[in-house]
């Protein structure tokens, strides 16, 4: 699993005029390339009476999947725009379609790549960009007598406590940086005096905003 990295926060759209061709654009999440696929497919179903629906995605930790289809407009003038921005935002598992409805004049090769490559900034941008980072949840067992000064700890120190649990003791669920366990293990050993017993929890991704570039 990657550390971190950036995608969209979920669907998103946004549409605009050029030359009174009507762009629409469309852009949401898609972890494998069969749901992009299908999300493609739901807005060309949508938009069946459309000049065109040209679409790109990119999907895999490594990239490993990128198509891009123009979908009648001139080879390399729709998809490949749309695949470069999101490119160059840096995103993962992002698929976006652009709706076109021809409004009678062209808009040359150039013309073209530029429409396109605008609704994909703006398609992504209205789905929201968020950063992906990678936490292990560190699950703290504590007596009732050291919650207060745990919980204090940490919140000085800027840790997410996840979950709180009380029963016997109280067991402190908090997220560290994946690679960097040991540094609040250490912390909790030294709080406790050692009596903490501590379990190490599958990783998780937490979501954060960012401003897209």
């Amino acid at each position: 699993m990657l550390p971190q990295y950036r995608t969209v926060s979920g669907y998103g759209e946004a549409a605009f005029e050029i030359e009174k061709s009507r762009f629409i654009a469309y852009a949401d999440r898609a972890e494998t390339p069969e749901a992009a696929q299908r999300f493609i497919a739901a807005i060309r179903k949508k938009h069946w009476d459309a000049t065109h629906n040209c679409a790109a995605y990119m999907c895999g930790e490594r990239d490993e999947t990128q198509k891009a289809d123009d979908d009648g407009e001139p080879s390399g003038t729709a998809g490949k725009p749309i695949l470069e921005v999101i490119k160059k935002m840096g995103l993962k598992d992002s698929v976006v379609v652009v709706t076109r409805y021809f409004g009678g004049i062209k808009l040359g090769a150039g013309g073209l790549i530029r429409a396109y490559g605008k609704s994909a900034s703006v398609g992504l941008q209205a789905a929201g960009i968020i950063e992906r980072r990678l936490f292990t949840p560190i699950a703290m067992a504590i007596d009732y007598g050291l919650y207060g000064k745990f919980e204090q700890e940490l919140r000085l120190r800027g840790y997410r406590i996840m979950e709180t649990q009380f029963g016997a003791a109280v067991t402190v669920i908090a997220l560290e940086e994946a690679g960097q366990e040991e540094r609040l293990e250490k912390m909790a050993a030294d709080w406790s005096s050692g009596c903490a017993e501590l379990m190490r929890r599958d990783a998780v991704y937490v979501d954060a905003p960012v401003n897209a570039q």
